[in-house]
């Protein structure tokens, strides 16, 4: 009989949710991360009373009453609503694109002169089938939106021309005609009071964990500990990049705490600007309406990934999505394996999709007479 029924890579979302499933099933767990801290990438660093998001800003939201049910079970979360702001050379616009933007612009105050607006800049245009990202933006939202407010954001995020990235990257840009400043349409939305360490915490309840562990120094080892492997990392990295590696963009995150109350009275404002080097400031405090005497910001700057940097977003062009392909072929072949989660499975998740479907494959090992997930949301990234 083996130590653990399960050793698990990574004690972010998908490694947590899935640890804590397993626990109330009666299984024996060890969850290692090569990190200092537990959460993965949702880490808190509680400072003078403010909760930073450590690697950016991580708004919870979800039209799934079950996982929104599943996380509020370890923490309360605050009515919190992301209502980012974009600067552009001084000048200030509210996100989503809506009717607020629009009179800012172009000193409209109808939905219909808005509309009319947008239809004459891209009449001249006739694009029918956008064939890059920047074709669709301007048949989305015509050309000053998309010069001022999404170009350099973008070409600054991504580290490519916009003409050179593939239009489904901005397919489902939210455009409203209302006076709606709520970017996202979710039932649900919050910040956990007291941060996400709590939700971390609740997870990994009972479960032993040990952190500064890098699995892939003793990967023969913690191999045979277990039945069974579940591994949230990269998964060209598994694989010692056989098949070469798959790229993705980065960040960089400068923290910076000033003594003053209130810096730019937003939780977010986005630098649309090229010549401004970062994409957005973050100011920690105003997730949770902080009453603090100071205030601690984050710029945060895009980067072209290398390897021993941390993987945010991936490039799913056609090139790494046959990449990717071929390793998730050589992952179905390796027994006693799971891989699970945005790394495993080279997808940008959200984070209520990355629980959904930690819960989905849990209850698909765990539970022997497995039924369809009733989660709606996963069941076709499953």
């Amino acid at each position: 009989m083996k130590e653990y029924d399960f050793v698990i890579v990574g004690s972010g979302l998908f490694g947590a949710t899935f640890a804590h499933q397993a626990k109330k099933m009666g299984k024996r767990c060890l969850v290692i991360d090569r990190r200092g801290h537990a959460g993965g990438n949702i880490y808190c660093l509680n400072k003078e009373g403010i909760n930073v998001h450590f690697y950016g800003a991580h708004i919870f939201h979800t039209n799934d009453k079950k996982v929104w049910d599943f996380v509020n079970k370890f923490a309360t979360f605050n009515r919190y609503t992301n209502s980012p702001l974009a600067s552009y050379r001084g000048e200030l616009y509210n996100l989503p694109f809506n009717m607020n933007t629009f009179y800012k612009l172009w000193n409209v105050t109808t939905p219909k002169q808005a509309q009319d607006k947008i239809n004459e800049q891209i009449s001249s245009l006739h694009i029918t089938e956008p064939a890059n990202l920047e074709e669709q933006a301007l048949k989305l939202v015509g050309k000053d939106i998309y010069e001022k407010l999404i170009k350099g954001y973008t070409e600054k995020q991504w580290g490519r021309k916009a003409t050179e990235l593939p239009a489904f990257i901005i397919k489902r840009l939210p455009v409203r005609f209302t006076y709606d400043n709520n970017y996202f349409n979710d039932t649900y939305q919050g910040i956990p009071i007291g941060g996400y360490n709590a939700i971390t915490a609740g997870l990994l309840n009972g479960i032993e964990v040990k952190l500064n562990t890098d699995f892939f120094k003793e990967r023969d080892y913690f191999q045979t500990l277990a039945d069974k492997v579940v591994y949230t990392g990269a998964i060209d990295e598994y694989f010692d990049y056989r098949f070469g590696a798959l790229e993705y963009r980065s960040l960089r995150f400068e923290h910076e705490h000033l003594d003053m109350a209130n810096y730019q009275g937003n939780a977010v404002v986005n630098y649309t600007d090229a010549g401004v080097p970062f994409t957005r400031i973050i100011e920690h405090k105003h997730f949770e309406f902080g009453t603090q005497p100071t205030t601690i910001i984050t710029r945060e700057y895009p980067a072209e990934w290398k390897r021993g940097m941390e993987q945010y977003y991936p490039v799913n062009d056609a090139c790494n999505e046959k990449r990717f392909k071929q390793y998730q072929q050589l992952s179905k072949e390796e027994n006693n394996m799971l891989f699970g989660g945005r790394l495993a499975e080279y997808r940008y998740y959200d984070m209520h999709q990355v629980v959904a479907s930690a819960l989905v494959k849990a209850e698909r090992i765990l539970n022997p007479v497995y039924q369809a997930s009733t989660l709606p949301e996963l069941n076709a990234n499953i």
